[in-house]
């Protein structure tokens, strides 16, 4: 049997696939799977990180919105806000949180406070409420902010651009400070807190019951009544950049 010969170039070529297998077994075996596995770097995993962490707060909040036939409720679910939205309506719909069996007129608004009011007190898994208008947005860079600054408080939080209501009529309404209906924010301390079975006689502006409610039945001396930001509200219409959006083009209110 003759001796097999090899050509310095085959002998070479024969070396370097030698080199390539044991250099690929000696990757793909490395700790952490090697060269070849998916290694994102520090910034990229902090990030996802802080965006996990978003979220879990963020599931902490509902966002309480009284609707009737004209609300575009489509419209709100393709925002931010779709995910967290608690829908107070007349009648059982689907989608309704909260039903308060009562036909929406300006008759009627404040029943339908007192009755959101009372349902909310059964939020046990939420640390964050919002009332917002079916006219209105907010921006949730701000509204996450607010949650981070305030979680954890254990006077009630109450945000808004606040106003205090005249009524000789009505002693438990006369005085009470109340925030703006397009947009208030408020901590579970507050839910808990709140008396939606206070008396008065009429019908009166739903936003100054919920400030009386808040009145009686909290310690006015621990509330924090806080000032909102404006410039992440917006009311009827957002204008931003290339954007402009009547959010009010029904005029049924």
């Amino acid at each position: 049997m003759f001796p097999v010969v090899l050509s310095r170039s085959r002998l070479l070529a024969a070396a370097l696939i030698v080199v390539g297998i044991v250099a690929t077994a000696v990757i793909v075996t490395a700790p952490g799977g090697g060269w070849l596995s998916y290694n994102p770097s520090g910034a990229a995993t902090d990030h996802h990180r802080q965006l996990e962490a978003d979220r879990a707060i963020l599931s902490r909040l509902a966002v309480i919105m009284p609707v009737n036939n004209n609300t575009d409720i489509q419209f709100y679910r393709n925002t931010w806000l779709g995910d967290y939205l608690h829908l107070v309506c007349d009648w059982p719909a689907p989608g309704c949180s909260i039903v308060c069996n009562q036909e929406s007129t300006y008759r009627t608004l404040d029943t339908k406070t007192r009755c959101f009011a009372r349902a909310i007190k059964n939020y046990a898994d939420k640390d964050f409420f919002i009332k917002l208008d079916d006219d209105s947005l907010t921006d949730r860079g701000y509204i996450l902010d607010l949650m981070k600054k305030h979680r954890g408080q254990t006077a009630p939080v109450y945000i808004s651009d606040h106003i205090i209501h005249e009524d000789g009529k009505n002693p438990v309404l006369d005085g009470a400070k109340y925030g703006n209906g397009k947009f208030y924010m408020f901590n579970r301390p507050l839910a808990r807190c709140v008396d939606p079975e206070i008396k008065y006689r009429g019908h009166h502006n739903e936003d100054a019951v919920f400030g009386a409610m808040v009145r009686a039945g909290c310690d006015e001396k621990r509330i924090m009544y806080l000032d909102e930001d404006d410039r992440f509200i917006w009311h009827k219409e957002y204008e931003n950049k290339n954007k402009k959006i009547d959010l009010s083009h029904i005029k049924n209110h």
